[in-house]
């Protein structure tokens, strides 16, 4: 038997032939070419009508902010005139220093960043670890737990505030901030948001591996679980700050002229017989520049990690 009858295999023929039995090129690029999408590494750009679509709905968002600058700076007259402007005028700095004055914003801003702040921090902290408690820890009742703080969110707050008030009476808190920062320290849509996220992104190892290490949970929570958590957290506590900012009912039951939040710092300025609609809209200015500063300095961490969240790998 010749050696040219013998089958030559892929394993002991020479390099190039080897690739040439195996339909490749030297490079192997072919191959890769022939298992590659068509669109793979591509970028995808927005289109002209993308672009349309979001500038509409940026005006669309920014107009009543704009509508307030412009009624903010001219007098009552030019405001409820028909049809009413659309330039800004140039009573703006007037207008805000009388806002500012007569409605004495200045406390009442003070008053409103205690409160806010604190109903923010206190709802960030505890929904954190009661979403942590219901999502990672077994104990007795933990589903009933969970259905009755749900449930809390199907009850309307106007049942609760003739016994709320009682009780902040009750307590010596009338008329004082912590009647309006008490009962609002937690709230159940923070604890069921929490819950649904650390559901999710925690793994139940990381757990497990804290508690083989000897963690307990409250190290487990702040070595593992905040560091997982902050992305919810921090959009949970602009929102709470938001609505805590922006709350009008409760603190105008509770507190009085004298120690007022901006809400209702800002009644102060529709007390008369005749309103001024200018001044009106120059005290809503100011007490909403607070928050638009607040986003402006924040944003780009929120929704960064808002992106670092969504991205699992």
């Amino acid at each position: 038997m010749t050696t040219d009858s013998i089958p030559v295999r892929a394993a002991d023929a020479p390099p190039e032939t080897a690739r040439k039995s195996r339909g490749a090129t030297p490079s192997g690029g072919r191959s890769r070419r022939l298992f590659a999408h068509p669109r793979a590494g591509r970028q995808h750009h927005a289109g002209p009508v993308a672009y349309i679509l979001l500038g509409v709905a940026a005006l669309f968002s920014l107009f009543p902010l704009y509508w307030t600058m412009v009624a903010a700076s001219t007098d009552n007259t030019r405001v409820t005139q028909t049809p009413p402007p659309f330039l800004p005028g140039p009573h703006l700095l007037e207008n805000l220093g009388k806002a500012w004055d007569d409605a004495a914003l200045g406390k009442a801003m003070l008053n409103s960043l205690i409160v806010a702040g604190v109903i923010a921090l206190s709802t960030v902290l505890f929904a954190t670890l009661a979403g942590f408690a219901f999502a990672k820890l077994r104990f007795k009742g933990r589903n009933i737990l969970l259905m009755l703080v749900i449930g809390t969110m199907l009850v309307p707050p106007q049942l609760g505030v003739v016994p709320l008030f009682m009780m902040m009476t009750e307590l010596g808190l009338g008329q004082k901030l912590p009647a309006v920062i008490f009962p609002t320290l937690v709230s159940a849509v923070g604890v069921f948001f929490m819950r649904q996220y650390l559901t999710e992104a925690l793994p139940d190892e990381l757990v497990e591996a804290g508690r083989v290490d000897g963690a307990h949970s409250l190290r487990i929570f702040w070595s593992i679980v905040l560091p997982i958590a902050r992305p919810p957290m921090a959009v949970l506590f602009m929102i709470t700050f938001v609505h805590a900012w922006n709350d009008f009912f409760w603190p105008f039951i509770v507190l009085d002229m004298s120690n007022p939040t901006v809400p209702v710092a800002l009644t102060q300025l529709s007390a008369g017989y005749v309103r001024d609609q200018s001044l009106i809209m120059a005290g809503a200015l100011l007490g909403t520049l607070p928050l638009l500063a607040m986003f402006i300095v924040f944003g780009r961490q929120i929704v960064g990690g808002i992106m670092q969240g969504a991205v699992k790998g």
